[in-house]
């Protein structure tokens, strides 16, 4: 299965460790907004989009390069990471996926998990999640991927 993984990850690396952990169950190349192809997405069996959560949204130069995309079929899965924990009523990840299923991808779930973050009021007591994402959450990122590779 082709699989690539477009990862926004610009703060302290933690969404980069989340996607480089599906990866590895994927088998999967991942790759910054900048770097994406368009052709080799649309060439892909399933391609993921995450990264870090920047005052309650996805990064803007994921959320642009989604947006720039040609409309199109395929499977993809979405990924956040945060510092807070994400809400059903105000999600962070539902733009994405509803921007996704409006340029033609199959959604096939969604993952997010807390990670460290040093955001303006927590900068001034050295940040909050400091030890995240920790094994566990980086387990539960291989399991959801797991998953897809069953679906």
């Amino acid at each position: 299965m082709r699989t690539v993984i477009v990862c926004a990850s610009v703060s302290h690396g933690n969404t980069r460790r989340v996607a480089d952990s599906m990866a590895q169950v994927l088998g999967a190349r991942v790759v910054s907004p900048e770097e994406a192809d368009p052709t080799e997405l649309a060439d892909a069996d399933l391609v993921g989009f995450g990264s870090g959560v920047f005052h309650g949204r996805l990064h803007p130069a994921l959320m642009s390069f989604v947006r720039a995309l040609p409309t199109g079929r395929g499977r993809a899965f979405v990924f956040a990471t945060s510092g807070l924990p994400e809400i059903p009523l105000m999600s962070f990840t539902r733009p994405l996926v509803r921007l996704l299923e409006g340029k033609g991808f199959e959604v096939d779930g969604s993952f997010s998990c807390r990670a460290f973050d040093t955001w303006t009021p927590f900068k001034l007591v050295g940040g909050i999640n400091k030890q995240r994402p920790h094994t566990g959450d980086l387990a539960a990122a291989r399991a959801f991927a797991g998953q897809l590779r069953v679906r």
